[in-house]
């Protein structure tokens, strides 16, 4: 039985705000991605997302809440954390910082630090306040498989182990959010980026915001989600190429821009025009429909290298994908 799409009515928002805060699992809309929420102080129903996504315990949940008043009861936060929280919350920032006592263990795989983010999207934003607890929701998807952006692919990856998903309509950002280590203010660190920008935190901060380059081995206790190095892949192999090229139906061929005149069945794109919004909000929509054609291979036009703002986050992403089992 699949799990049930819930229409996002005010009985409904009661019902699945229940359903959190006695536990349960919950797939919900952010502005970034779908996350998969249980009730971030309880360790039994963090396990659960674990279980469902096939999630290894290594790999930290980040906590959602509603504001930077909630997330100081279960964070030590310092000057820094502050600043870019009342800029950037409710945002598609995650910030890490030192964690309360009250974190189980689970949540930040055996660590002494938390991620947490206050999310925009409205409907997250009404369970947060209705079920008046904070909410661990890492993508509501297969581990390492393409992240959902629509309530259909949290129910095409996860409809069997979960019941219940709140629609929200599409994933406004596309791409998960920016993940800030402050856990030592005086050298921030991204650790993952996202629609939040080095140059804006740089701004805030008035300091240089350093950016963690290599990937992690899937050994070691991570700091935050989407630092190893495969992520967000498809299950077809996946290479990126300055330009995609072939007649060859086997291939699927996803361009940066919609290629003039009429384009055949294996070629796909990310925005008309070449936007980066429009590229973050269409890549992973872009990625399962090109996974589930039958191709042999799919090929991903780069970023330039020019490209600024979103594509750091993008270019992050496309590598993780394309990396080889």
């Amino acid at each position: 039985m699949k799990a049930k799409i819930h229409a996002p009515t005010p009985a409904n928002l009661r019902r699945l705000a229940a359903v959190l805060r006695r536990g349960g699992l919950v797939a919900i809309p952010t502005e970034t991605v779908y996350g998969l929420a249980a009730h971030a102080l309880d360790a039994k129903a963090c396990r659960a997302i674990f279980r469902a996504k096939g999630r290894p315990a290594n790999d930290p949940l980040i906590v959602h809440v509603l504001d930077l008043a909630h997330a100081e009861e279960l964070a030590k936060f310092n000057a820094a954390a502050r600043q870019v929280a009342l800029r950037f919350w409710p945002g598609p920032l995650t910030v890490v910082l030192p964690k309360k006592s009250c974190v189980p263990g689970i949540v930040t795989s055996g660590g002494p630090t938390v991620a947490l983010r206050a999310p925009a999207h409205p409907l997250a934003r009404k369970l947060l306040a209705l079920a008046q607890v904070p909410l661990a929701a890492p993508s509501a998807n297969p581990f390492s498989y393409i992240s959902p952006t629509t309530a259909v692919h949290v129910q095409q990856g996860l409809g069997g182990k979960i019941g219940h998903i709140l629609d929200g309509g599409s994933c406004t950002v596309g791409v998960e959010s920016t993940v800030l280590d402050l856990t030592h203010p005086a050298r921030p660190r991204i650790l993952r980026p996202g629609a939040i920008t080095a140059a804006q935190l740089e701004k805030v901060l008035e300091r240089k915001v350093f950016t963690k380059n290599r990937s992690t081995k899937s050994s070691v206790r991570l700091l935050a989600p989407g630092m190893l190095e495969r992520h967000y892949s498809p299950r077809t192999p996946l290479r990126l190429t300055p330009r995609p090229v072939g007649t060859n139906q086997q291939n699927a061929l996803i361009f940066l821009r919609q290629p003039a005149g009429k384009s055949p069945a294996h070629v796909y794109w990310l925005s008309k025009r070449g936007a980066l919004d429009e590229i973050a909000r269409n890549l992973y929509r872009v990625l399962r429909e090109a996974d589930a054609g039958g191709h042999r291979e799919i090929q991903l036009e780069k970023l330039p290298a020019t490209a600024g703002g979103l594509a750091a986050a993008l270019n992050d992403r496309m590598k993780r994908a394309a990396v080889k089992l």
